[in-house]
């Protein structure tokens, strides 16, 4: 984990190459300020609980399967790296490849580099809620993989999913503004 000693600015060097490029040292040490009135606990870490408390993540179904993907060693908090790391993903700058890769991830939830039906199900049914009945749901899913997988193996694979969802906006998309 990284200290965050307010005596000592953050530096491009001690973070990971994709950050570096993506931020400005400026927009790490604003980061960092963010991060730390975020951690209501002082313990260097985010929980969910901070997160949530952000008001445009309050109502964001997918946010427990955002925090999966981005927390790296497992224990279910975000460290400032790994905050970092995942914002990096949403910058105007960011890697459109490694926008692909995390949308990919959020789908892929046993990470075996496949989606599944019934990951797809899951997922969809964390977006969707309540606004479709279990059997329309699964139209819908049974529907995306007989457009999705091409190969025929009853699951998607990253380049089929690469396919179908480069064609869309979905990079403008995944965008914050103002960092």
């Amino acid at each position: 984990m990284m200290a965050m000693s307010s005596k000592s600015p953050v530096s491009k060097v001690s973070m990971p190459k994709n950050v570096s490029q993506t931020f400005t040292n400026e927009e790490i040490r604003r980061l960092q300020m963010r991060f730390k009135k975020l951690d209501k606990d002082n313990d260097g870490k985010l929980s969910i609980k901070e997160l949530m408390s952000l008001p445009n993540i309050t109502n964001n179904p997918l946010m427990y399967r955002i925090v999966d993907i981005l927390d790296t060693d497992g224990d279910g908090e975000l460290d400032f790296e790994e905050f970092i790391q995942g914002l990096s993903q949403f910058s105007v700058k960011g890697d459109k490849m490694a926008k692909l890769h995390f949308s990919f991830q959020i789908y892929d939830i046993d990470k075996d580099g496949y989606i599944s039906n019934s990951e797809l199900y899951q997922v969809l049914k964390m977006m969707v809620g309540e606004n479709l009945k279990p059997k329309e749901l699964q139209q819908v899913v049974d529907k995306t993989m007989f457009l999705t997988d091409t190969d025929g193996d009853d699951k998607i694979s990253f380049d089929e999913f690469s396919k179908v969802v480069e064609s869309m906006d979905v990079f403008q998309k995944m965008v914050v503004e103002n960092i």
